[in-house]
């Protein structure tokens, strides 16, 4: 049953049918097959819906579209270049930065490539930084949005797999951190093995300034973790919070939002929000239809017949969940996948926030891989480069993050220490 809706979908895929449409038809075409009745869709998608959680996710869009138009990217860069941007490779590490930060407070990796991409890339192409190499470092740290909190994946990760929302933005902390760290450190490398980037000084007032200018700005993700981690708020009431603080620094401060633009943000968060659920909708009953057919036990027979060992046993996920990342849509590979795993990662006793995080890190490693990594395909538009030489560009990144993975899988501390200091 399992494998008939699978290859459904991936053959309608494959031919050119919109996701969310051919997850539905596979999952129609398997529940007729095998006589099983149709009202489950119905049933299925409106109780994957109920959950006051899910509002967190057009709140976080709205919020990471409200900063992007208010001129909060522009800040953020040039507050982070006043501090690191004097060293060899600086402006790289200026792009890790921002980008940190700004998946702090969009959540949203194509948020970040589309709201700080452009003046990234132009900025380090003027510091002599070759373009390919410039759109991949943006490319690749524009995934640490997907990790760090508020990302909206972990989100939708946590609410498939029944664990706390907060609990698991707290253990996106450690992977972004463990990411930007070994980003910085190849940057730096590069920089001074190949001489990439001309070492330009900030004075100390203009410095000030910038840092000044761009304090407004980062007091969203301020809000957002502390109340979040505070426990003064719900993930989806720092969500709320943060669409208006959002509002307040663009309009008010920056005063770079016009009030008139408002709907038309409403209406693109509205149409995005809608794309992502209705992925999630469908993907609901084919998750019943898995385990209806039995497939959680048998990937979990299966992978323990391989071994036993919690860390090896997510490395095994691992490499399934970078393949399926660089095929499948993340959203949907969410959640199929995280129903389908959990009871396996459960048996060997791996704690399920480290699961959750784990998963949603791996599956990141896809949107900036070809053939469908949506942050490449962003990236190549913002830049105008070809996805062929920013994949290549990229090469020493992807060495990194998978070796990023195995370090994750191998000290799961990274992951919990946050959560147990936060929460």
């Amino acid at each position: 049953m399992s494998w008939v809706l699978l290859g459904t979908f991936f053959a309608l895929s494959l031919v050119g049918i919109p996701l969310a449409i051919s997850l539905g038809l596979a999952t129609i075409l398997t529940l007729v097959l095998f006589d099983l009745p149709l009202s489950l869709i119905a049933q299925r998608m409106y109780s994957s819906m109920n959950s006051f959680l899910l509002v967190a996710v057009p709140l976080f869009i709205l919020a990471g579209s409200v900063m992007g138009r208010g001129g909060v990217s522009d800040r953020i860069f040039f507050a982070a270049n006043s501090v690191v941007g004097r060293w060899r490779g600086g402006l790289g590490q200026v792009n890790i930065i921002a980008s940190m930060i700004f998946g702090g407070i969009s959540g949203s990796s194509v948020a970040d490539v589309s709201g700080l991409g452009p003046l990234e890339i132009k900025a380090m192409e003027e510091r002599r930084y070759p373009k390919p190499y410039a759109a991949a470092l943006t490319m690749v740290t524009a995934t640490l949005a997907s990790v760090v909190p508020p990302s909206i994946l972990m989100i939708i990760a946590a609410t498939a797999a029944g664990q706390s929302v907060g609990a698991s933005l707290a253990g996106g902390l450690g992977p972004a951190v463990v990411f930007a760290v070994m980003f910085i450190a190849l940057n730096y490398w590069l920089a001074l093995r190949r001489g990439y980037g001309d070492v330009v000084s900030t004075g100390f007032r203009e410095a000030v300034g910038h840092v000044l200018i761009a304090i407004p700005a980062l007091g969203a993700p301020v809000i957002i973790l502390g109340g979040i981690f505070g426990g003064i708020m719900t993930p989806t009431e720092a969500a709320g919070m943060a669409v208006l603080y959002a509002l307040a620094v663009g309009a008010l401060i920056y005063r770079r939002v016009n009030w008139r633009e408002v709907p038309r943000m409403i209406i693109d968060t509205g149409v995005t929000t809608g794309t992502i659920l209705f992925i999630a909708m469908c993907a609901s009953v084919a998750t019943y239809v898995f385990t209806v057919d039995g497939l959680p036990g048998k990937v979990t027979n299966a992978i323990l017949s391989l071994s036993q060992d919690p860390t090896m046993v997510l490395l095994l996920m691992g490499v399934v969940l970078v393949v399926v990342g660089m095929f499948m849509d993340i959203i949907a590979a969410i959640l199929i996948l995280t129903p389908v795993l959990m009871p396996t990662a459960m048996t060997v006793g791996i704690n399920p926030i480290h699961f959750v995080v784990f998963l949603v890190t791996a599956l990141a490693v896809g949107l900036s891989t070809p053939p469908v990594g949506i942050c490449l395909f962003a990236t190549a538009q913002v830049s105008g480069i070809s996805v062929e030489r920013i994949t290549q560009a990229a090469l020493p990144f992807y060495v990194v993050m998978l070796i990023g993975l195995v370090v994750l899988a191998a000290f799961p501390a990274l992951t919990l220490f946050p959560v147990r200091l936060f929460m």
